[in-house]
């Protein structure tokens, strides 16, 4: 079985992920206690998807958060680098393209929304990123990034880290396919920017109204921000 560094190499990040495809919703649902669903819900109320709009879920993995944006009628489409996690959603009935975060495949102002869910914190560079999802967003549509995060609390932030260094690779042991890749997620979330970091991050690759939401004590943030300029007429 194989895990990434935290270099965040994109090819040990997706062969880490199509090791852990096959069983990876269930995963996440046995180490969150659920709370993942709840999380996904409250990252498509601040995305709010329209009917006719057009939406890009970047590094989706198996579709579970495209199908739920897709609900309300907007046209949405699921990329990640992992094949093997494309895969493992192929029941869900929503485009899927293979995609690097870096290079996305897309013309530029392709989209009313972009959004990455319990992603971002795998890419090689993040702000890299954040600049190609703004090149093929449309001048006025939106980001939305759901990822772990920093609780404020000190004490409730050294448990909430000592859970995922610890407990979190026990649990995987019986539950995933892939076990190892969730040493690897104890540590990527240690290593990962607080609230603050990430917004200034946001704001660097050149998002507009940059603002955050803790979600569970801090456990998981909500970012959100504008491509700046004007939504073209009839767009």
């Amino acid at each position: 079985m194989s895990r990434a560094s935290l270099d965040k190499n994109p090819h040990e990040v997706a062969e880490m992920f199509d090791g852990v495809a096959r069983r990876y919703d269930r995963t996440n649902s046995v180490l969150t206690l659920g709370y993942d669903r709840r999380w996904r819900e409250m990252t498509r109320k601040v995305l709010d998807p329209k009917p006719g709009e057009r939406i890009l879920d970047l590094a989706a993995g198996t579709g579970v958060s495209t199908v739920a944006f897709a609900r309300d009628g907007a046209w949405c489409v699921a990329a990640d680098f992992s094949v093997g996690m494309l895969r493992g959603g192929a029941a869900r009935e929503v485009p899927k393209v293979a995609a690097d975060a870096m290079h996305l495949p897309f013309a530029d102002d392709s989209f009313d929304a972009v959004t990455v869910v319990f992603g971002i914190r795998n890419f090689h560079s993040t702000v890299d990123a954040l600049k190609d999802m703004l090149r093929v967003v449309k001048p006025g549509g939106r980001v939305v990034v759901c990822e772990f995060s920093r609780p404020r609390f000190k004490p409730f932030r050294s448990i909430f880290y000592w859970g995922m260094k610890s407990v979190a690779p026990a649990i995987a042991k019986v539950v995933s396919s892939n076990p190892e890749a969730y040493r690897y997620l104890g540590e990527s979330i240690k290593d990962w920017h607080s609230q603050l970091s990430l917004a200034e991050v946001i704001s660097e690759a050149g998002w507009a109204d940059v603002e955050w939401l803790d979600l569970t004590f801090g456990v998981v943030a909500l970012h959100r921000a504008i491509k700046p300029g004007a939504a073209k007429p009839g767009a």
